[in-house]
């Protein structure tokens, strides 16, 4: 295993509060890979691979702007953009494997620090299911500065903000702003987002993991007690969908987005 890279297992839930309730809780894994070393990492295991066919896998297509480009210089060229010149920078993805020749997240979180271990920025980048892919890139700054207005660092959690410029779900309307309370990788992971309007919650969804070495042993364990992991997670997403419109949960007209996007959100917006 390499320093920068492990294995999370955990829960996603969501809690849409309006116009009517309805929730959930799946339990799943997660690959936290660093991206200047994961080709390494995929020579030294027998059961995970880079941009191959194994038991559990990481594309680089799988992400970013769909193409088979690494996934470092494409985040760090985002980073320049916005305004982070830092020399060497680590990068390290949360998200979920393919798995079967199959990938699906609907949230892959980049976690971008210094060589001293600092959070420079966070990259959201979110996945609908018919294809489209929106990426938000927000730089961090600590509050000890006094923070920048949409990114804030206090008692190790990152707090950012920004417009929703994405079709997501066909339940959730456009006007909508994100709140994102993220606790980088350690022995726990978490990321916490609220969906407002205006000065009223919508929906809150987070993701909790602890930490596993990553090594063949817990590959094995997880594809085991988790078999089929990213079918599973688009299933279910069809599943509560078929339910909320059950219910009567109302449905937005807009056309879905297919488009691949990266939105740098500026001090202050």
């Amino acid at each position: 295993m390499t320093s920068g890279s492990a294995l999370y297992v955990g829960h996603v839930t969501h809690q849409r509060l309006t116009p009517k309730r309805h929730s959930l809780r799946h339990r799943v894994y997660w690959l936290l890979v660093d991206l200047q070393d994961v080709e390494v990492l995929g020579s030294k295991l027998r059961f995970f691979s880079h941009n191959k066919t194994n038991l559990m896998s990481f594309y680089d297509r799988d992400h970013g702007d769909g193409t088979d480009t690494p996934l470092y210089p494409q985040a760090i060229a985002h980073l320049r953009k916005a305004g982070i010149q830092d020399d060497q920078i680590q990068v390290q993805l949360l998200c979920m494997p393919r798995v079967a020749g199959y990938d699906f997240n609907p949230l892959s979180v980049y976690f971008c620090s210094s060589s001293e271990g600092l959070p420079l920025a966070v990259i959201y980048e979110v996945n609908n299911t018919f294809g489209g892919r929106h990426s938000y890139v927000i730089p961090v700054a600590s509050s000890a500065t006094g923070g920048n207005g949409n990114a804030d660092v206090g008692e190790d959690i990152i707090r950012q903000q920004c417009d929703k410029e994405f079709y997501v779900s066909p339940f959730m309307d456009l006007d909508l702003g994100y709140r994102f309370a993220t606790r980088a990788p350690a022995e726990h992971v978490s990321v916490a987002v609220q969906a407002r309007k205006r000065d009223s919650a919508i929906i809150n969804t987070a993701l909790n993991g602890q930490r596993l070495e990553f090594t063949d042993r817990s590959i094995l364990r997880l594809t085991i007690s988790h078999p089929m992991l990213p079918m599973k997670v688009m299933g279910a997403i069809h599943w509560h969908a078929l339910k909320m419109w059950w219910r009567g949960f109302a449905i937005n007209p807009a056309k879905p987005s297919k488009d691949m996007a990266v939105s740098i959100v500026r001090p202050n917006e």
